[in-house]
């Protein structure tokens, strides 16, 4: 996970993955921003969704004693949402670079419908 200075932290698709794979249920969570119709079409697996039309409302909801991997489809609004989080209060939050599309392109796992 890269983190120069005052940059979000993110962290690529492979090094996510892995760290998704070797986690207990303590580990990193996987945080979807896409809306709920992207999520349905295809999703990194083990994502769980909360789209940004519902974030605000939401965001309370995300463990703070857990790493949390922000995705979307290309990083644009996990980014955003990544940034929000670090400055209300969670520590351990990385933005997921290059987002679902990424994800996929790497022959990453991943679940549709």
């Amino acid at each position: 996970m890269t983190q120069p200075n005052d940059v979000l932290p993110t962290i690529d698709v492979t090094e996510a993955s892995a760290r998704l794979e070797a986690a207990d249920a303590e580990g990193p969570l996987l945080v979807d921003v896409r809306e709920t119709y992207e999520f349905e079409t295809v999703r990194a697996n083990g994502a769980i969704p909360l789209p940004m039309s519902e974030f605000a409302d939401r965001h309370g909801e995300l463990p703070k004693d857990r790493p949390l991997f922000i995705i979307c489809a290309s990083g644009s609004r996990s980014q955003a949402a990544a940034a929000f989080l670090l400055r209300n209060g969670w520590k351990d939050v990385a933005n997921v670079d290059g987002g679902t599309t990424a994800w996929e392109r790497a022959g990453l796992p991943v679940n549709r419908g």
